[in-house]
Formats: structure tokens, sequence, C-alpha cells
């Protein structure tokens, strides 16, 4: 059981490419599909899809209406439930403060990554503050080769990568999504009682 409420942010600007040159990436299908189901799945409050262009908001709106007001939503009432959380933004700025007007708690942003940084925190420790602390925490994910390195210095904590001692460590951003929800919001088989 959770106290806190748990947001994802899918973010597509700053984002590193390959040559480590800051870029913004284009919205994909399947994340919206595979991120809104994993969120439903884990009971997640919101998804949020953060990018800049207005022509990309313009893309995501004909998706979650197909799903949600269209065919796609009478013949599959399951996805349209997961297209329920989902919400749009330019930018974090207006995630967090929308956040923290509709529901009054303080926001804590969780910045995740395939590196290590000097103020990563644990899995373990990530899963006690949501069970115990009265926040909303928003679980930053990127795209493309994620995360542009400043931006990750102004979150709150950083989460340990999923497999940091991997000599190959490159998930999909919708795989990366699915473990670390169950990491930090599925059953506790692993705990000790």
């Amino acid at each position: 059981m959770k106290k806190s409420l748990v947001y994802l942010a899918l973010l597509h600007y700053p984002m590193y490419n390959k040559r480590r040159d800051i870029i913004t990436t284009s919205v994909t299908n399947l994340d919206l599909h595979d991120i809104s189901r994993a969120a439903r799945t884990y009971d997640a409050d919101g998804f949020f899809i953060i990018h800049p262009s207005w022509s990309q908001h313009s893309l995501i709106r004909e998706i979650l209406e197909y799903w949600q007001e269209g065919y796609g939503g009478e013949y599959n009432p399951d996805r349209k439930e997961a297209f329920a959380l989902v919400r749009t933004a330019e930018n974090l700025d207006q995630v967090l403060h929308l956040i923290e007007q509709e529901k009054g708690l303080p926001v804590e942003t969780v910045a995740t990554d395939a590196r290590v940084y000097p103020r990563t925190i644990s899995y373990r420790d990530m899963r006690q503050k949501i069970k115990t602390e009265e926040k909303a925490f928003v679980l930053l994910f990127g795209t493309g080769w994620g995360l542009e390195r400043e931006f990750l210095s102004r979150s709150h904590y950083i989460l340990e990568p999923v497999e940091a001692g991997r000599d190959y460590n490159h998930l999909s951003v919708r795989s990366a999504v699915s473990i670390i929800l169950d990491r930090l919001l599925g059953e506790s088989w692993f705990e000790t009682v």
C-alpha cells in the first residue's frame, strides 16, 4: 500500500542522441500504449507525456481520441481505461505545478538513467518513501539516449539503474518503465517479513 501519489512523466526534451548532442525526440505510438498500460496495472496516479512541439501534441490527441472516443475504445475498453491516465504538457514545470495545485502535496522528482550518479537512490529506499511519505513523486523517464545531465542534476532523486553492472544496458523506455514500476509499486514478495 502506498501513501504517496506516484506519477510517470515521459520526456522528449532535453534528450541525448548517441553522439551526446541535445535533441528533441518524437512521440511513439508504442510508448503511449505500453506505458499507459503499465501505469494502470501498477495503479500509478497519472502518466504525463511531455513534449515542446504542438505538432506532437496533435499526434498524441489523435491517438488518444481513437482509443477513448473512437472505435478503439469500443473495441478495447481496457486500452480506453489505461489511456484515461494520460495527460500532456509542454514542459516538466507545468506538470509539477499542476500536480501541486490539484493535490496540495509537495512534489518531488525521481529521474531515471542507465548510469550511476553520486545522489543515486536505491529501489528499496525509494519504495519505502512511497509507502510512508505523504507526497507526490514524479518518475522521470527519458527517450533517445537519456535525459540531459544538467536536467538530471536538478531532480530530487536519481533512481539506481535497472542493471548497472551489465556490459549492455540499453533498455527501451517501455521495458524500463515496467521493470521500475514493478520494483517500486509491485508485490513485495522479495521483502522479508
